[in-house]
């Protein structure tokens, strides 16, 4: 039996032990860096299953090796990441989380199962493949400063260098049963903006003894939306948006100060750090327009993402194989980000997307970061499989 053949009927003969893995990781969902409960039931499957690893990366990563035959012969990594959102789940099911306010609204209890699947059917299969995958139980994608990047300076990579890293998420816009793939830049870099401005308060009557932030405010936030329609290169994708803004007077009040705070994204470096220096450029001249003090601070988050051509080619490649050619998608370019950025900077790699929709596209829809997502799990068959096919062969 071919490996391909043999990683099919072994993640289909599972699929239960699968389902309840999700299961048990979507009940009980872990904020960023706190996953220590996660962490443990991690190890736990991982020393029933005969698999060695090492633990307490950046307090709660693990990672595992797994080794085929010829050991030395390759070298390849499989990323997964483990923490959830601060989100109230509102889905009513037997494995609605357990924790108040805690959710994996982005699929990571999805992606961890995953990864734990895939080394579990690769180390049940391993006299049929060679090389050595390790497998990256990652903390914190989704707060600054990233797992990923903790990890890799924390010296997971230290013993050896991945040929390649791989990984997945969730992707309610396709159904369970395919995958997508984006070559080269796919993901964008996220900064985060914080801002205020402040003012002289006073009496909403009496504007003319105050010195207003609120306008001050006003104008910043038009001026701001420039950079990317009148500053950015039209051909480079560039998103500027402020999603919260607080200041606390009332009818007649004017507030003595404003704060704000939102995102920047593009995929330009060079362009990214020119459009931080405009954001301060252009507080500067509405500061001296209206006699308000603005203070910008600005959180360099997450780089663009990468997906190396010729690792995401291959990559689809194995998933035309293991899925059929017409559950392949091309995917198009997106603004939202992710810190498996980091381990694309530095080693080649590739980052996809996992089908979770129901058949019909009405059941399982709802999008990621929303208190109703959840999956179609016949979507861990492609996940598991598929992590497990490309560890054996990409």
């Amino acid at each position: 039996m071919s490996i391909l053949s043999s990683i099919q009927k072994n993640t289909a003969e599972q699929l239960e032990k699968w389902r309840s893995f999700r299961r048990h990781l979507h009940a009980n969902p872990e904020l960023s860096f706190q996953e220590f409960e996660t962490s443990g039931f991690i190890k736990k499957q991982l020393q029933e299953a005969g698999i060695s690893f090492t633990d307490g990366w950046v307090k709660t990563g693990i990672t595992a090796i797994i080794h085929g035959k010829n050991p030395e012969s390759r070298f390849i990594s499989l990323r997964g990441d483990m923490d959830a959102l601060p989100i109230l789940e509102k889905n009513n099911v037997d494995y609605k989380s357990k924790t108040d306010g805690v959710m994996h609204a982005c699929g990571h209890d999805v992606h961890t199962t995953c990864v734990l699947g895939a080394a579990i059917v690769l180390n049940q299969l391993k006299d049929q493949w060679e090389g050595t995958v390790q497998i990256i139980f990652q903390p914190g994608e989704e707060i600054l400063p990233g797992g990923a990047n903790e990890m890799i300076k924390a010296g997971i990579f230290n013993d050896h260098q991945p040929e390649a890293i791989y990984g997945q998420h969730v992707y309610p816009e396709l159904p369970a049963g395919k995958v997508g793939f984006k070559s080269e830049w796919y993901m964008a870099s996220t900064d985060e903006i914080y801002i205020t401005v402040q003012g002289k308060g006073g009496h909403g009557a009496k504007p003319n003894q105050c010195i207003d932030p609120i306008v001050a405010s006003a104008q910043l936030i038009v001026a701001l939306q420039t950079i990317p329609s009148r500053r950015a290169e039209p051909a480079t994708p560039t998103v500027l948006t402020i999603g919260k803004i607080q200041g606390l007077g009332a009818t007649n009040i004017i507030p003595d100060e404003v704060t704000m705070a939102g995102t920047f994204r593009t995929f330009d470096e060079n362009w990214r750090y020119q459009a931080h220096q405009h954001i301060h450029d252009i507080a500067k001249g509405i500061e001296q327009a209206t006699g308000t003090k603005i203070n910008v601070d600005i959180h360099v988050g997450y780089p663009a993402l990468f997906n190396h051509p010729e690792k995401t080619a291959l990559a689809k490649s194995l998933a035309e194989e293991f899925l059929g050619k017409e559950n392949v998608v091309d995917l198009s370019l997106r603004t939202t980000a992710e810190d498996f950025a980091y381990f694309a900077q530095r080693y080649p790699s590739c980052f996809y997307r996992l089908g979770t929709t129901g058949p019909d596209g009405k059941t399982f829809n709802a999008p990621v970061h929303n208190n109703c997502f959840d999956i179609d799990e016949n979507a861990l068959l492609t996940g598991v499989g598929l992590m497990a096919y490309i560890g054996a062969k990409g």
